[in-house]
């Protein structure tokens, strides 16, 4: 089976990741898609917007019933922190030998590839998927091999810039599922600074 693995904070969940998740499966480029949950982003160490792992966790398994195909993976929180993608991956190669992992991401992550832990080792091992993000242009035909650029919807969706318009009173919930947005309400979630 070959699984796509989308790590990232997903604080919160949005309908552009499921969307993303949605069209890769669609195209036929992964069987199942499995969202990585990270405890601690090395790139985003220090954040105060962060809500505790369980709870996005919880968010994100409210986002994908119904999503057969699309699952929620808690696996990172079990590893050593800050977790490393390449650390991730090598664990699920132990773990899942019967699979084979491709790795996505978005274009905004592609410059800053080579910065990564081990980032040789996951190119050698791993087909990378990426998709666009608004105000990142990568070139397809500069990729290495195994890399490929998906053609994936753009959205204009952020967690931040929800997190941000949470904050104002005027926020209904556009761009997250209704499940989630229900939950962020019931529990006030984002609506101040920590």
């Amino acid at each position: 089976m070959r699984c796509g693995i989308y790590g990232g904070s997903f604080n919160p969940i949005h309908n552009g990741h499921l969307e993303l998740s949605r069209s890769l499966l669609r195209q036929g480029l992964v069987d199942e898609v499995w969202l990585m949950v990270s405890p601690l982003n090395p790139f985003k160490q220090g954040s105060r917007e962060l809500l505790p792992d369980q709870v996005r966790l919880r968010l994100a398994s409210l986002a994908v019933e119904g999503e057969p195909r699309i699952k929620v993976s808690d696996f990172e929180t079990h590893l050593p922190q800050p977790s490393y993608m390449a650390v991730t991956l090598q664990r699920l190669r132990e773990s899942f030998p019967q699979h084979e992992f491709t790795l996505v991401i978005g274009a905004d992550n592609w410059p800053r590839f080579p910065d990564w832990h081990k980032a040789e080792e996951i190119l050698a091992l791993h087909h990378i998927i990426i998709c666009p993000r608004p105000g990142f242009e990568v070139c397809a035909r500069e990729l290495p091999p195994n890399v490929s650029l998906a053609p994936t919807p753009l959205l204009p969706i952020s967690s931040s810039g929800i997190r941000q318009r949470i904050r104002q009173a005027s926020y209904r919930g556009e761009g997250l599922p209704r499940s989630v947005w229900q939950d962020i309400q019931a529990n006030h979630y984002y609506q101040c600074h920590e």
